[in-house]
């Protein structure tokens, strides 16, 4: 009888490979996912901000994350020099620079 019990314990089924495989297949798909929807799409975004920022040039007109309109005056490699009102000059950082405001006009 005790052999009989021994062999009842070792013919448990085996695990399938779907059984074995289906959370690390589930993990990955979670990655792909949040890289097709979410880092490649922000990716994409700040490289196309960062050449607009880059491609700035005196005379062109912006808008400051800070909701302020201006003029630029001079560019530096960290800086700009923006014309607000008349001879109101502003320093502000390239960073802080998030849209031309011919975009606006546009729409």
């Amino acid at each position: 009888m005790f052999h009989f019990l021994q062999a009842a314990i070792m013919e448990e089924p085996q695990p399938g490979f779907m059984q074995q495989y289906s959370f690390l297949i589930m993990m990955g798909l979670m990655v792909l996912v949040l890289w097709l929807f979410m880092w490649r799409p922000e990716a994409k975004r700040r490289k196309q901000m960062q050449d607009f920022r880059n491609g700035l040039k005196k005379g062109d007109k912006i808008i400051t994350a800070g909701g302020i309109y201006g003029t630029v005056k001079e560019i530096k490699e960290t800086t700009l020099l923006i014309e607000v009102d008349g001879n109101v000059t502003l320093r502000i950082d390239k960073n802080m620079v998030v849209a031309d405001t011919t975009d606006l006009q546009r729409q």
